[in-house]
């Protein structure tokens, strides 16, 4: 009976957000951004495998995208708290729709190598480091502090749920016409977004009485860490898990091609399979809404991450692969939101900008890891590194949730 009613509750609660119209808005805007997103993610390590055969150089255009983060996360949130952010959204990702634009060109044209689509991808990921945390806070302010979690949950399900779709058209429009008209479509979805935000009413502004100059905002970065520790412990967890976790999905052009000898097709299809586990991971995280337990929860959902990447080795064919990579990318999602609403669940209103900067900081260090994995990988084959990295994120989960249990008790 409790489980039946647990299930009712999700099922009931999953959708709270959507009642408020900006946001539904805001969700839209989600929706074909991420659509674009998806595309890149199945065309750019693809292409670069292609070009080069070598999984290091798909691990450096996967670096080149997380690069940003590292290099833009305070820069990222302390504009987020200067500015109105809804006019900052459009700005971003006006700027991704022109960077993909540029890349559909030079490859039609064949003008691009593999070291220009690596400096563009650097330039995507730019906008992208800079839209998130601009978006991150811009849903906080819209549904406030009460569906914070489940605001969040929604549109990284919209992220998600986009990705889906556009990794499958992606492998599709590969296969069929090249990688040059992928971005043509990927440059109209940005485009589409920007102007889904056209009729959002919240400007999204800064709560500050006084605005602070920028310089000032990134100097308040040090006292924010010191004031809560909370913060740098869950940017040092949110970094190990970006290093040791995410960068499974560096290797899915080498197992796509190498291990699976599925193809271009077959590396949508696995896109989108990680994609849709993330969904149903943050489906079940959105439902659970207000929930009290979120420090445990934390915990349990790195480690069954850990655990899972450890399962690829057991993969012997494309249907037991989707299997795990359906398990990994639930709780991926699911933990990197609990990181994005306890980050801004314990400051202040006005330092959830800075709060949203840190996780972009934290997420910066990505490119240590997607270089990592792929040198690994050539070592030890795809597989053996992520049984590697797997096990190292499971130890440094269960170590961290054993030696602070005041972080394992919050609410």
């Amino acid at each position: 009976m409790g489980v039946s009613s647990g299930i009712v509750n999700i099922a009931g609660n999953w959708a709270v957000s959507l009642r408020i119209g900006d946001f539904r808005l805001l969700w839209g805007s989600t929706l074909l951004y991420s659509l674009a997103t998806g595309m890149e993610q199945v065309s750019v390590g693809w292409l670069i495998y292609e070009l080069t055969g070598s999984e290091f150089m798909v691990g450096l255009g996967a670096a080149a995208r997380m690069l940003p983060f590292f290099v833009l996360g305070m820069l990222s949130g302390a504009i987020a708290d200067r500015w109105g952010r809804r006019s900052l959204l459009r700005v971003g990702t006006l700027g991704a729709s022109g960077c993909a634009l540029l890349m559909a060109v030079l490859l039609l044209a064949g003008l691009a190598n593999v070291w220009v689509i690596i400096a563009l991808v650097f330039a995507l990921g730019s906008a992208l480091a800079f839209t998130i945390t601009v978006r991150q806070t811009f849903t906080y302010d819209i549904v406030g502090s009460g569906y914070a979690l489940n605001g969040m949950a929604l549109g990284a399900m919209a992220m998600q749920g986009g990705g889906i779709v556009g990794s499958l058209a992606s492998g599709a429009l590969i296969d069929l016409t090249g990688p040059g008209w992928q971005f043509v479509a990927s440059a109209v979805c940005y485009a589409g977004s920007a102007a889904a935000t056209l009729t959002i009413g919240n400007p999204g502004r800064s709560v500050r009485a006084s605005a602070e100059s920028v310089l000032q905002n990134l100097a308040g970065y040090a006292r924010l860490i010191r004031n809560q520790r909370l913060i740098l412990v869950l940017m040092f967890l949110t970094a190990t898990t970006e290093v040791l976790g995410f960068t499974h999905m560096t290797l899915l052009p080498v197992f796509a091609k190498d291990v699976l000898h599925v193809g271009a097709t077959g590396l949508g299809v696995m896109t989108a399979g990680r994609q849709a586990g993330g969904l149903l991971g943050l489906w079940l995280l959105a439902g659970l809404g207000t929930t009290r337990k979120k420090g445990l929860l934390m915990f349990a959902t790195a480690i069954g991450f850990g655990l899972g990447m450890m399962m690829f080795s057991l993969s012997v064919n494309i249907y037991t692969f989707l299997a795990v990579l359906l398990f990994v990318n639930a709780s991926a999602m699911a933990v990197d939101t609990l990181y994005k609403a306890m980050m801004q669940d314990y400051v202040p209103d006005e330092e959830r900008g800075r709060a949203m900067g840190t996780w972009v900081l934290a997420v910066g260090f990505a490119p240590v890891g997607h270089v990592g994995v792929g040198a690994l990988a050539g070592v030890v084959g795809a597989p053996g590194a992520l049984l590697i990295n797997g096990a190292a994120l499971t130890a440094i989960n269960v170590v961290t949730g054993l030696g602070l249990p005041r972080i394992r008790r919050l609410e």
